[in-house]
């Protein structure tokens, strides 16, 4: 037990945490990334057994959103890859700690040498005509840079539950800053202002060269390889428990005490309901509502389906235990907005360099350099990622992988006369390699290539408009041994869809729930940095 975290509490109060820790176990709800960090915290920073801890997870796998699976011959397949950056403090501070799979040095050690080796410059960030613009100009007017800067420099709460286009003239979302803006981070007009003011002064210090990607990291392999793969090692060996197959479907409560208590978690496994009692010392972390709730994987010669059956039961479980509970949030805000928050993001499999090196010769990147590559002129705002290969850990070498996704899936292509989310895999590869102006290869690319498309409802749920209470405290008033996770609780600051959001959730739940004398690091505030602030002006008015 590290008693030094307890400096500065009362003997009384230092025991009962003691006991807390010493006794109690620990339930986590979802076995995404901020409940494996979660366990990693209790374990590293509390001196908490791992058999003492379980993760309740409805499906089949440890990782949540941050997935990466298939096979060569059946094509491989990630949902989406977040970005990394230098400054997520509690993403680097969690994994320096994680040894990779092979063992030879930490899991930040390792994404920071390899970023020193391959550094994101994109010399073709925007392909018009099949043609690529290294560093494109940014195309802002005096208008647009005053309401940047208002809202740079005006309170978050003074902007309530506006959208973004609430502030900006429409030509604002023609420039080349906007088309690069939202098809980085995947904001779409009539999302949070809010939000979007978050985004400008958390990566303030991202501005110059953030129309060649500069600054942005990303892993050896795709992300549940390079990193829940060796958490979850970790946790294995630490003797964490794991329950798959096990949904949480509501939580029962005790409110006789000073502080409201949750005294069982109910649960569905083996088509069976249970209920797991919590006693006095036991705590239990929820992961509140999920990006990728009810994806739908199509296939190289079928679209995706559109489900509607949350296996997890994320949003059902949050909306059940919120109601009534002003303190648990409000996830209807979030949940209820399918038409606002979904979008389609496919993964292309290919036997055949033909497609990389035509992409290759067009952008001068090589994979892994460039990040991602738009196309301006897609009805579906279409874009594509070609990582450095192999992807995937055991991926042959005359494999390789390609990534892609578009924010307007309701729109007819410019090439297949079809939305993007009625469209096989193949035809958004036609539609992809009409964009890229191939036509002379395409059928051998296209009788190759193993394309699977997958249709995301509530991908950007965070990002909807919302006001303050929307989004739970970590650690909600009034409560003892509860905590939220994930990216529907509030952390002021930070910005959600990042890795390093959930990460800090979770170390914030677990700190403040064992009331340990210890704070996860600071959120980098480059907008409090002079140098930074004129960066970042000077780029976007003179570029």
């Amino acid at each position: 037990m590290k008693r030094s975290d307890y400096a500065g509490v009362s003997a009384l109060t230092r025991q009962a945490r003691d006991e807390a820790i010493d006794s109690g176990h620990f339930y986590l709800v979802g076995g995404g990334i901020a409940s494996l960090a979660a366990a990693a915290f209790l374990i590293r920073d509390a001196d908490v057994p791992g058999c003492r801890i379980t993760i309740l997870e409805a499906l089949g796998d440890a990782g949540g959103s941050l997935d990466g699976a298939g096979t060569p011959r059946d094509g491989y397949v990630v949902r989406g890859g977040r970005m990394l950056e230098s400054k997520y403090l509690c993403t680097y501070d969690l994994f320096d700690s994680i040894p990779t799979l092979d063992g030879r040095s930490s899991v930040t050690k390792e994404i920071f040498d390899w970023n020193r080796t391959i550094r994101t410059s994109s010399k073709a960030r925007l392909v018009r005509d099949g043609k690529r613009e290294d560093a494109p100009a940014y195309g802002l007017a005096e208008s647009h840079l005053l309401t940047l800067g208002r809202l740079s420099f005006e309170p978050e709460a003074l902007l309530g539950d506006s959208r973004i286009s609430d502030h900006f003239d429409a030509d604002f979302f023609d420039t080349n800053f906007w088309i690069m803006w939202c098809t980085t981070f995947a904001f779409q007009p009539w999302h949070s202002a809010a939000e979007f003011r978050r985004y400008l002064l958390r990566f303030a210090h991202m501005t110059p060269g953030f129309n060649q990607l500069h600054g942005i990291m990303r892993t050896v392999y795709n992300q549940y390889d390079s990193m829940v793969r060796p958490l979850r090692k970790w946790l294995d060996e630490h003797g964490v428990v794991f329950r798959n197959h096990t949904r949480v479907v509501d939580l029962r409560y005790d409110e006789s005490g000073e502080l409201n208590r949750v005294a069982a978690i109910v649960c569905e496994h083996d088509n069976r309901r249970d209920e797991i009692p919590l006693g006095e010392h036991d705590k239990i972390i929820v992961t509140l509502g999920s990006m990728t709730a009810d994806s739908s994987l199509g296939g190289t010669d079928r679209p995706a389906a559109c489900a509607s059956n949350d296996s997890s039961g994320a949003w059902a479980l949050w909306k059940t235990i919120a109601a009534g509970r002003t303190e648990f949030g409000h996830p209807s805000v979030f949940a209820d907005h399918v038409d606002e928050s979904r979008w389609l993001s496919f993964t292309a499999t290919l036997h055949d360099p033909t497609l990389f090196s035509l992409i290759r010769d067009l952008t001068g990147n090589v994979p892994g350099e460039g990040g991602l590559i738009t196309f301006p002129q897609s009805n579906w705002l279409a874009s594509i990622v070609l990582p450095h290969q192999p992807h995937f850990i055991g991926q042959p070498k005359d494999v390789q992988v390609l990534w892609g996704y578009g924010l307007f899936v309701d729109r007819p292509g410019n090439f297949i006369a079809k939305p993007m989310v009625e469209c096989t895999g193949r035809e958004i590869m036609t539609e992809l390699l009409g964009h890229l102006k191939i036509e002379a290869q395409a059928q051998r690319i296209l009788d190759d290539a193993i394309c699977i498309p997958c249709v995301m409802p509530f991908i950007t749920s965070q990002f909807l408009r919302r006001k303050r209470g929307d989004r739970p405290q970590v650690v909600p008033e009034g409560w003892a041994n509860l905590a939220f996770v994930g990216q529907f609780c509030e952390l002021p600051n930070d910005v959600v869809f990042t890795v390093e959001y959930s990460i800090r959730s979770a170390q914030t739940a677990v700190y403040t729930l064992l009331g340990l004398n210890r704070a996860a690091p600071a959120v980098y505030k480059g907008q409090h940095d002079l140098r930074v602030v004129y960066g970042a002006a000077s780029e976007l008015r003179h570029h």
